[in-house]
């Protein structure tokens, strides 16, 4: 069986942080979120490749990343595409990776910026014991929320409707960006993308499939987080840390009140400031400011400020409200 992992993404709603960074490397405590997915691939057995679909704008990164990570499954697969305008869409791309790769085989597909509680083997356990098509749903228990995604209906673990980013979602329960088909159904991508229908979210490839053959859910419980927004990334950092804080023993801090949820990196400097659901990236200094859930890049100097939902690009100098 074989893997995709989607690393394509430039995360536009979180720029600055991520203009010049893939959100796939963002740090989740220790680890970052995209290696959690590589971990859990690599203690695999039935996985023996791992495809990492990205672009070619964020190719050298991974490339980087991948060198000087313990994982020996996972290599790039590069889409031809350097900005938002130029993407093909995600099912656009996957057949291109599938053509481009000579896969033949199962598939496992997961987004690279997804963190969920749930073991990837008891997905993949699930998968086989049905051998069709599956996704993993979540009951995202907004139905706001739910017009994001992929709704989802089941009759018992089957999914009998399936309808992408709904205006009117008529329950909360949504696929999120994990799935597995098998060899099979994979063979209907050219069919389904030659009769023009949506070559972007894999939703709409499952709306399609599953009115053609037998398509199941796994549904759990526990915590789900697309990181796609600061709000979202802040979240699952307060997830991860459990009300507790993350401070690198190469901070120095003076007269400092560390709160809740707060991830504070390599050589960072506070000074007379108060922290809050907040993340500090390495080389940052921070004076006299009350900070809450704001996002803080490297090399960044704060004086004499106060935040709150912000969002502060690397190498930034703002001193009395002046940048």
């Amino acid at each position: 069986m074989k893997a995709v992992v989607l690393a394509g993404g430039y995360a536009t709603r979180m720029w600055p942080i991520t203009k010049h960074r893939p959100k796939m490397f963002l740090p989740i405590g220790e680890s970052t979120v995209i290696d959690r997915i590589f971990a859990e691939l690599e203690a695999d057995e039935r996985i023996d490749e791992v495809y990492v679909s990205t672009n070619e704008r964020f190719a050298p990164d991974f490339e980087a990343h991948l060198a000087d990570s313990e994982f020996d499954k996972p290599r790039l697969s590069v889409e031809e595409t350097t900005e938002e305008d130029d993407k093909f869409g995600v099912v656009g791309a996957l057949a291109q990776l599938i053509d481009r790769e000579n896969v033949d085989d199962d598939l496992l597909i997961i987004a690279g910026d997804n963190l969920i509680s749930f073991d990837v083997s008891d997905f993949l356990d699930y998968f086989q014991s049905h051998d069709a098509s599956t996704l993993a749903a979540y009951d995202v228990g907004s139905r706001e929320k739910a017009k994001s995604y992929g709704l989802v209906e089941l009759e018992g673990d089957r999914v009998v409707d399936f309808q992408e980013k709904p205006d009117d979602p008529k329950s909360t329960l949504v696929s999120i960006a994990c799935y597995a088909f098998p060899q099979e159904s994979l063979d209907l991508l050219p069919t389904y993308l030659e009769d023009g229908n949506n070559p972007d979210e894999p939703g709409w490839f499952v709306q399609w499939l599953q009115n053609r053959e037998a398509t199941y859910a796994y549904t759990f419980e526990g915590a789900w987080f697309d990181i796609g927004t600061p709000e979202s990334y802040l979240d699952a950092v307060a997830w991860h840390l459990d009300g507790d804080s993350l401070v690198a023993d190469s901070a120095t801090l003076e007269d400092a009140t560390i709160g809740e949820n707060v991830h504070v990196m390599e050589d960072v400097t506070l000074e007379g400031t108060d922290l809050e659901h907040t993340v500090i990236f390495p080389d940052a200094t921070v004076t006299n400011g009350d900070i809450r859930r704001s996002i803080i890049d490297e090399g960044t100097r704060i004086e004499d400020l106060d935040l709150a939902g912000a969002l502060i690009g690397a190498h930034t100098t703002i001193t009395n409200g002046s940048e």
